[in-house]
Order: C-alpha cells, then structure tokens, then sequence
C-alpha cells in the first residue's frame, strides 16, 4: 500500500499541477491531503499561477482515492465544491499492517499538542511548511511532508509513506 501525502497547495494551479505528474507516476493507493488547498490565506503571498478553480479541476477526478483534513484556511464554500470531504479536523487511516495514521492539518493538533496516541502510531501533519519526520516520546512517528506551494525551509515538497516507512519528494521548478 502506498499514500502520497501533500498539504498546503494554497490554490496553486502550478504547484498542484506538478503534484498531479507524481501522482501519475507514483500510483498511490490514497492521496493524504493535510489542509490547506485552495486559499491562499492572509498571511501568506499568493503563490505561483493562484488558480483555486484549476486545482479544484486536478483534484476533484481524483476524490475516490483522497483522505483529507480541514486546514486553517479551509471554509464552508470550498466543501461545496470539492468532491471529497475536506472539513473534518482529522481523520484516521489504518495501513495494512494495523499502524494508525492519524491526520490533521497542525493548528489544533500539533507535536507540542499531541492527541492521545498508541506506540507505533503516526502523527502526520502540515501547516508550518517545514519538512519533519521523527520519532517522539511514546513511540510516536511525526511527519510533515512541507508545502506543495508555499514553502518555509527552501524545497516545494511532498511524501510518501510505503511499506512502513516515509519519505519526502521534492518537486521540481520547470
């Protein structure tokens, strides 16, 4: 089984548009969207090629295959038209292999506001857009897979969790 996880596209058709070559190419089983996907937000600069409407036609064919969560810059007017549910403040998946992941976007639930957790269990998160994996006290794997568009340590970016294990992809500029 294998979940690509992305999060803060903030309404970039450009960024969103590379993402979509990896999803080709990588096949996922479940694409893990952690919030953030067609407002670009107040506090941030809009980012390359701002087309909430470009992304909403990449991403709505793929709805059967998406899990995602409510970010910060989530409103009513944005589940109305994406073909997923998108308002939820997380969700859980459960690999193949028993291990919960446990989804949100990181303004509520954070690593510095875990939610009770098992050992062995995932904590995936977006919202800082900064790229970070490890492992907490607990037995706990946190995960951040960086921006799609809108990155604060350098690299548009993007992961992937398979047999077990993840993994960050950058994304390339053209």
């Amino acid at each position: 089984m294998k979940y690509l996880i992305a999060s803060d596209i903030h309404g970039s058709a450009y960024w969103c548009g590379r993402l979509m070559e990896r999803v080709e190419a990588e096949r996922p089983d479940k694409i893990l969207i952690l919030g953030d996907v067609l407002y670009h937000g107040p506090r941030n600069a809009l980012p390359r090629d701002y087309d909430p409407k470009g992304v909403i036609a990449m991403l709505n064919p793929l709805a059967p295959a998406i899990v995602a969560v409510r970010g910060n810059c989530e409103a009513e007017v944005d589940q109305m038209v994406l073909d997923f549910p998108c308002m939820a403040d997380y969700a859980e998946v459960v690999d193949p292999g028993g291990r919960t992941l446990w989804l949100t976007h990181g303004h509520l639930w954070n690593p510095g506001n875990l939610p009770p957790l098992q050992p062995g269990s995932a904590f995936l998160y977006g919202h800082t857009h900064v790229k970070v994996l490890e492992e907490v006290e607990g037995g706990v794997t946190v995960f951040n897979p960086g921006s799609v568009s809108i990155p604060k340590d350098g690299s548009h970016s993007f992961g992937i969790y398979e047999d077990g294990r993840f993994r960050f992809e950058l994304l390339e500029e053209r």
